[in-house]
């Protein structure tokens, strides 16, 4: 019996985490759409020809996309996950209030937010609590204010 229940936790697991992704590429093919719909099939091709990293792969490396954005796109890259980020936010339809420090805004990365809003998801919308960890530096400039 306890085998079972974890055999069906598990797979709800990977079902909630399949329908994140699912939500995240279909953000990810509306961003893209928005650079008309040859650029976002290029993309999509030389993701997978020359970077290794089929479509279905995206949400499980994350990171590597960002830094494939940033290498095509160069400073424009950041536009573009900005608009991708928008899109899923939508998708998620989560209703978010920030509670955090105002100077960890702008250090949340684009692999991190999504990373926040698959638990978000995961969670039924619902943020748990989350620890930040800020470095020396960061802890140095709180004490001077």
């Amino acid at each position: 019996m306890k085998r079972r229940r974890q055999l069906n936790r598990h797979l709800r697991k990977n079902s909630e985490d399949s329908k994140f992704d699912d939500i995240l590429l279909k953000a990810i093919d509306s961003a893209l759409s928005s650079l008309g719909e040859n650029v976002r099939n290029m993309l999509y091709i030389q993701l997978s020809q020359k970077f290794l990293i089929p479509k279905h792969d995206i949400p499980n490396r994350i990171e590597d996309f960002s830094e494939i954005l940033e290498k095509i796109f160069g400073v424009g890259a950041r536009k573009l996950e900005i608009l991708i980020m928008a899109k899923l936010h939508e998708k998620i339809k989560g209703s978010y209030e920030w509670h955090g420090p105002y100077w960890l805004i702008p250090s949340l990365t684009f692999s991190q937010y999504v990373e926040l809003l698959r638990l978000t998801f995961e969670n039924n919308g619902k943020i748990a609590e989350i620890e930040v960890i800020a470095d020396a530096g960061t802890q140095k400039q709180e004490q001077q204010m």
